[in-house]
């Protein structure tokens, strides 16, 4: 179950990097970026939206940065430490 719990995780983690990554790729690469780029973005973007969408509306504006990937990687940290500790035994 805990190996389990790592990789549920490890493909939030994976895939708020891509979404971080490519959210400067994208634009770089001009008026037609690569597909393929462009379909893990938004590959990306559906998963993780549904976790950072509710953060980002809480989270103050930073003069258009945007901190919530951070924010959700320390509660993903934080949470996946209490649930492996619970599911240890303790």
């Amino acid at each position: 179950m805990i190996a389990l719990v790592n990789v549920i995780f490890g493909v939030f983690y994976i895939a708020i990097l891509a979404r971080i990554i490519l959210s400067f790729l994208v634009p770089m690469a001009g008026p037609r970026p690569n597909p393929v780029l462009v379909s893990i973005y938004q590959l990306a973007g559906q998963l993780t939206e549904p976790i950072m969408g509710p953060i980002r509306r809480v989270l103050p504006s930073f003069g258009g940065l945007d901190f919530t990937p951070m924010v959700v990687l320390i509660l993903l940290g934080v949470i996946r430490i209490v649930l492996v500790s619970v599911l240890q035994g303790g």
